[in-house]
């Protein structure tokens, strides 16, 4: 009885040691310093971590994420890893937060250099989090290109702030990887690709599907949230029809549109391996669903999710997929959240899953927007061009804007000129007062019409002209003064300088009064900008690139109130009509709020 009872007591000791080596997720040759928020700022401050590497026989793997590192200690480390010929896993998302843009690259070339001259082998490489832009996809290109990455398998750069200039950078690396180690026999076999939320758009999606297309060994592809349109889906769609052991795809919150969704539904008739699709937040719209539910009836034998949530799918469409996934034997889930299916939709959905006895596979449908009214249902093909969001298509737009605004002046002009001819002339002794005398010239205009032009003609004491006119103590007002500010915003240098310096000029001065309250302040704007209603039923405004792209600017400013970060990311986070036009500006706002939001 007492050796049973010793013998029990052991065993529990050994679960729970497994337990506790399981938490620290340390495997046989990995030295961990995960997630303990150090800051190594120079060679003296990593000399432990560099003392533990060079001591660490068979060092396979190396976990630096949730630590931030500067040059010099990036530098250290790099020199530690030159003889560590079995390396191969870089677990290093997170790992420069608080770091200068122009300090990665350097860091990561010489952690690069260091591999190389290792003559290591990688399987796994992960920079997510990092921040890096462009600049940080060349401090890799070479470590991509060289053998170090012929063996790699997993490519994680989520949340990098790519660009589309990275991805192109990042495609023409992977293709070179590819041609080298082809020619050596052992070409690079890739299988999980990630780079979520990286601004890619169609120009840096298209240049990695060539790349995808080439390899044809992508297993996992996580691509959401990267203004992606549907010339860049269709791009993606055709290069997976070479990746025939895929079994992951997500591309959710892009804008596939009904050309988008044809086109993958095509693809997916002949992907047999394929187990999880996330098209979710990607406006497949009901004709892309149902050209999905006839890929299903096709193909797809061995799918366990399915999320087509936010789709703007109506109720027939719906239940083509639901019926489409009658035969799915290893179907887990399937989502139809917050589609226009309506309460009668709902509950028909509901019912055809219960007749064929997966009720409990279907996702909850909280979120359902309702039928889609008459109206919109005719809008949609119009909507499906303007989904394409192209540069010159948001030129047109904003020269039809100014257009539309001068067009508004000519007729202010002539109404004031009327009005000036009506007005009994004064004897000529007489000194007129001018109008202009009792306002600051000019700014009345642009608050009513707002123009680049009118913007730049205030001078360079814009900021102040327009603090006199409007209440910074009224919340509302100052985000109606921000908006029409950011209205006008141009990548055009000096357009550019004028909209963001007034806006920090404004913004600073209404959060630095006491009585203005900044929770005020987020409520207007989310009000205004159609996230969120009001109950004095305020109009929200057309949002434009500019309003997202200036408010990228100014959370990143030491005025803006950081508690308000978590706020706007949630928002923005969610599917919005008002923000679909601007996709891009959306998605580099995203990645701003998710660097700075306090990690949990």
């Amino acid at each position: 009885m007492h050796t049973t009872a010793l013998v029990t007591m052991a065993s529990e000791d050994v679960a729970q040691l497994a337990d506790s080596l399981a938490k620290t997720q340390v495997r046989e040759g990995e030295l961990s310093y995960k997630g303990r928020g150090l800051k190594f700022d120079n060679a003296k401050s990593v000399e432990a971590l560099v003392r533990e590497v060079e001591e660490f026989q068979g060092l396979r793997a190396l976990r630096l994420e949730g630590n931030t590192f500067g040059v010099e200690a990036a530098k250290a480390i790099a020199k530690s890893l030159e003889k560590k010929g079995e390396f191969e896993c870089c677990y290093w998302s997170d790992m420069f937060t608080g770091r200068l843009r122009s300090e990665i690259p350097p860091a990561l070339t010489s952690l690069g250099g260091a591999l190389m001259t290792a003559g290591a082998r990688l399987k796994v490489l992960d920079l997510s989090d990092n921040a890096f832009g462009p600049d940080g996809v060349k401090g890799i290109d070479t470590l991509l290109r060289s053998t170090a990455c012929h063996t790699l398998q997993e490519l994680h750069l989520n949340n990098c702030g790519m660009g589309i200039g990275g991805g192109k950078i990042l495609a023409a690396a992977l293709m070179e990887c590819y041609k080298q180690s082809s020619a050596l026999g052992s070409p690079l076999t890739l299988k999980v690709f990630i780079a979520g939320r990286n601004r890619l758009e169609n120009d840096g999606a298209t240049a990695l599907a060539q790349a995808f297309q080439m390899m044809g060994s992508l297993e996992e592809v996580h691509m959401p949230q990267n203004g992606i349109n549907h010339p860049g889906v269709t791009a993606l769609a055709k290069a997976m029809q070479s990746n025939q052991k895929l079994r992951v795809l997500n591309l959710n919150d892009n804008t596939f549109t009904k050309k988008g969704a044809i086109a993958m539904a095509q693809t997916l008739k002949g992907l047999h391996s394929v187990q999880v699709i996330n098209f979710g937040d990607c406006l497949v719209r009901s004709e892309g669903a149902a050209a999905i539910a006839d890929a299903l009836m096709l193909g797809l034998p061995i799918l366990k999710e399915l999320n087509l949530s936010f789709g703007e799918i109506k109720e027939e469409a719906a239940l083509m997929v639901a019926k489409a996934v009658r035969n799915k034997a290893h179907l887990e889930k399937l989502d139809l959240n917050g589609n226009y299916l309506g309460v009668d939709g709902c509950k028909m959905l509901k019912q055809i899953m219960d007749d064929m006895k997966i009720g409990n596979l279907l996702g909850s449908l909280s979120d359902d927007e309702g039928e889609l009214e008459d109206e919109e249902e005719d809008d949609e093909e119009e909507e499906e061009d303007e989904d394409e969001e192209d540069k010159d298509g948001e030129d047109e737009e904003e020269e039809e804007e100014e257009e539309e605004e001068d067009e508004e002046d000519n007729r202010l002009k002539a109404d004031q000129d009327v009005e000036a001819e009506e007005t009994p002339a004064k004897p000529q002794n007489t000194v007129s007062t001018p109008v202009s005398s009792t306002r600051p010239p000019d700014v009345t205009s642009f608050l009513s019409f707002p123009s680049p032009d009118k913007l730049l003609k205030l001078g360079a004491k814009r900021a102040l002209l327009i603090e006199q006119q409007v209440d910074m103590l009224d919340a509302g007002k100052t985000v109606e003064a921000f908006l029409k500010i950011s209205s006008v915003y141009k990548e055009e240098h000096e357009v550019k300088k004028a909209v963001l310096d007034t806006v920090d000029a404004v913004l600073r001065k209404a959060f630095s009064h006491p009585i203005i309250q900044s929770y005020s302040f987020i409520s207007a704007l989310l009000v205004m900008l159609g996230l969120i209603k009001s109950e004095e039923k305020i109009k929200p405004v057309k949002v434009v690139p500019g309003h997202l792209l200036a408010l990228d600017h100014a959370v990143q400013q030491d005025y803006f109130p950081r508690e308000h970060v978590a706020v706007l990311h949630a928002f923005m986070s969610r599917r919005s009509k008002s923000l679909e036009s601007c996709s891009s500006a959306r998605n580099s706002l995203m990645s701003t709020l998710e660097r700075l939001r306090p990690k949990c």
